[in-house]
């Protein structure tokens, strides 16, 4: 069915500060359950918490900030595409063994299926940490419209624009949050509480790796800032809608090949308006990733005799990746993105 295309340009958002966002957050919530898998914070044999994270994101903010007082794994192995993960029996009982879940909600149904039926006495979960908006294509957007044509349109969010004038494009929650550092520093503050009181004799040391990684994420969000300031064309053009949030954030404007997932194969009027939009907005790059297939960004881009690039939506660190954690891996974004735009 053909879909008309809308095109929404982007919207800057007001300056304010990481510390201010880790301010407003307010009391962290923890989803209480029975549990039969003993104490949270007893811990493992060596005595460190014991802490389940969903995906690279999610573990890379518990191995942060717990420090040696955690022992983390993670649900997705490295290479894995995370919007695809299937869980087996195995791994769906071992949830239950674990004192702490970091997790985000709506980026792996299965996960969130396991998660509610663990038990588990502490599931941080961290949207609850952020607000969220709609990102993606229009063709998401016309999909969920006619899955849920009487959505409720008083739906509330604190946005951060929603008195911008503009308003939010209709469809999906977008659950992309880590790619943009003022927000990803907002839920590594819920979790360094959450790890806190899940592990009260550790406390002080959880408080302290949580202010030194929000630094960390403050400086990243700086060089973002500064780096994107003065480019010659905001637009760029990616595999799938992963990076609304960044693209919010810094004043860019993301076109999408699919959708919020990465599988989403797009249609032919799409892939036409990708080929106006590269023309109108002088794009010279179209972006790739390392865990999705590239086929169709390679050939868009040949098409339009258009370089291809890699900007990772870091939802996993393989040895394909550009750098070894979160940190190194947005910076190597950075830099593709300031070549791609014409950076000064």
């Amino acid at each position: 069915m053909a879909v008309m295309s809308r095109r929404r340009r982007p919207r800057i958002s007001p300056a304010r500060t990481l510390a201010a966002g880790a301010a407003a957050l307010g009391v962290l919530t923890l989803t209480a359950c029975g549990s039969d898998s003993g104490t949270a914070g007893d811990g493992g044999a060596d005595g460190a918490l014991e802490v389940t994270a969903s995906f690279y994101p999610m573990e890379f903010l518990a191995e942060r900030i717990g420090g040696e007082h955690v022992s983390v794994t993670t649900l997705t192995k490295p290479g894995v595409e995370p919007h695809d993960l299937d869980l087996s029996p195995k791994e769906t009982a071992r949830l239950t063994e674990a004192d702490v879940i970091v997790y985000l909600k709506g980026l792996q149904p299965a996960v969130d299926e396991a998660i509610a039926q663990s038990g588990v006495q502490h599931i941080v979960e961290a949207t609850s940490f952020t607000s969220l908006e709609a990102h993606g294509t229009d063709e998401d957007h016309a999909h969920d419209d006619e899955h849920d044509e009487h959505a409720d349109d008083d739906h509330d969010h604190d946005h951060d624009h929603a008195d911008d004038g503009h308003g939010h494009d209709h469809g999906a929650e977008d659950p992309h949050i880590w790619l943009d550092p003022v927000k990803y520093a907002e839920v590594a503050q819920g979790v360094g509480t959450a790890l806190a009181e899940a592990d009260p004799d550790n406390a002080a040391a959880y408080e302290a790796n949580t202010e030194a990684l929000i630094a960390e994420l403050t400086t990243l969000d700086e060089e973002f800032t500064t780096g994107l300031a003065d480019t010659e064309t905001r637009t760029f053009i990616t595999t799938h809608a992963a990076f609304g949030y960044l693209a919010e954030r810094y004043g860019l404007h993301e076109e999408a090949i699919a959708g919020i997932d990465p599988e989403s194969e797009p249609s032919a009027a799409r892939l036409r308006e990708l080929h106006e939009v590269a023309e109108q907005d002088n794009v010279s790059t179209v972006f790739f990733e390392t865990l999705a297939s590239d086929a169709t960004a390679r050939t868009l881009a040949d098409d339009l005799g258009l370089k291809t690039g890699v900007l990772d939506p870091l939802e996993g660190i393989t040895d394909r990746s550009a750098g070894a954690d979160y940190l190194e891996v947005m910076r190597a974004n950075l830099a593709a993105l300031r070549d791609a735009l014409g950076a000064s």
